[in-house]
């Protein structure tokens, strides 16, 4: 799928202003610089970066919750969905907190430059996920990180009362699912990815462990 038709499909079918757009430009060229020093994305993906990354992550943001204060992202790595929600965020929801963790000290360098260069709201942990403090967040999401079970158990801190995840999955997602259910108790959607068919968008809600 070509770029133009990624920024189409931004346009028309989730509501990206050409400002937004123009914020995503500036994402990519300076993934594109750093990728060159320190490997944020595959180089296998760089040349298809928006539909594989910039589509993929933008469209778990028609998903979250009406009214949202804070965003936590698991693993936020070259800042996806992190960096691309926040960007989003900008102009639909100018006041959410976008808290990007990430442990590699030079991807959030890179976190820390693109939020600069586009006035992002986040706060970037350079931390493992299981040292950051306590945080109350509305969401909690992340993107090839680890089974639905250990997102779940990596969540848990972060979660406050009606939160939701929004975790990008591959194949294989409902068997993860279903796996999760013997250690949890959640309510959930599967949404086909329109980045690619075999993917998922999978919300969970009152989740709680078994």
């Amino acid at each position: 799928m070509s770029e133009s038709h990624v920024k189409a499909i931004l346009s028309k079918q989730l509501n990206v202003s050409r400002e937004t757009i123009d914020d995503l430009e500036i994402l990519v060229c300076l993934l594109k610089k750093w990728n060159k020093a320190i490997n944020l994305v595959g180089k296998a993906t760089i040349d298809d970066v928006w539909l594989r990354h910039i589509l993929d992550s933008a469209q778990v943001w028609q998903f979250r919750p009406k009214a949202i204060k804070t965003w936590v992202d698991l693993g936020s790595g070259g800042g996806f969905p992190g960096l691309v929600l926040a960007i989003l965020a900008k102009t639909d929801a100018p006041d959410v907190v976008f808290h990007l963790i990430e442990s590699d000290a030079r991807k959030c360098a890179f976190l820390r430059n693109v939020s600069r260069e586009t006035s992002l709201n986040t706060v970037v942990h350079t931390a493992r996920i299981e040292d950051v403090g306590e945080i109350a967040a509305d969401v909690v999401s992340a993107r090839a990180l680890a089974s639905v079970d250990m997102l779940l158990g990596l969540s848990l801190s972060f979660l406050s009362k009606n939160a939701y995840c929004l975790f990008l999955k591959g194949q294989g997602c409902a068997t993860e699912v279903e796996k999760a259910h013997e250690s949890w108790y959640f309510q959930f959607e599967m949404t086909e990815s329109l980045s690619d068919s075999s993917g998922t968008i999978l919300k969970l809600w009152n989740i709680q462990r078994a």
